[in-house]
């Protein structure tokens, strides 16, 4: 016989504890998965941040606090700013239209396909020649942000993605 017994270990704790449904009473959120922030900051966010490089932090909440407070919004947090830049919309660039290096970066994409600028940075990065880096390179700011975000990287690449980002100031 074991010295452990389940069934007993399990009737003690249901005395001690007593029985316990498992559904939790609480209703959840009617706005659980989504954000709270105001579509129009997030918008107003995304034309603020739009630009190749990467504007001052501390001027970029300034113009987001300016630009909110005129139109009546609640300003976001300094953190709910750096959460909305991980998730903000890019850009997204026709694979067609892209150079041969790049395209070959892109391996398993269909030729007709849009692909975001941040995605398109990762696979330069990872899996392109020095002329798809070059180009990932070029991409705006924000493309480069979230691209070094993405898990997936070969370690020689992350380490590529970062010294661009921090030669950049990104």
């Amino acid at each position: 016989m074991s010295v452990f017994d389940l069934e007993k270990s399990l009737e003690r704790a249901e005395r001690r504890l007593g029985k316990r449904s498992q559904q939790s009473t609480r209703r959840p959120r009617s706005d659980r998965g989504r954000s709270r922030i105001d579509p129009a900051v997030i918008a107003c966010l995304a034309r603020l941040v739009g630009g190749q490089e990467r504007p001052r932090t501390k001027d970029l909440l300034r113009d987001l606090d300016e630009a909110c407070r005129s139109r009546g919004l609640e300003p976001p947090s300094r953190a709910s700013v750096y959460k909305l830049l991980e998730r903000l919309p890019v850009a997204t660039r026709r694979l067609a239209d892209l150079p041969p290096a790049v395209r070959d970066a892109l391996y398993n994409l269909a030729p007709d396909s849009a692909v975001p600028e941040h995605q398109l940075a990762f696979y330069c990065f990872n899996y392109g020649t020095l002329a798809a880096v070059s180009f990932a390179a070029g991409l705006p700011w924000l493309a480069l942000y979230q691209a070094l975000r993405l898990p997936g990287y070969h370690a020689r690449s992350h380490g590529l993605v970062a010294a661009v980002a921090r030669a950049r100031r990104i």
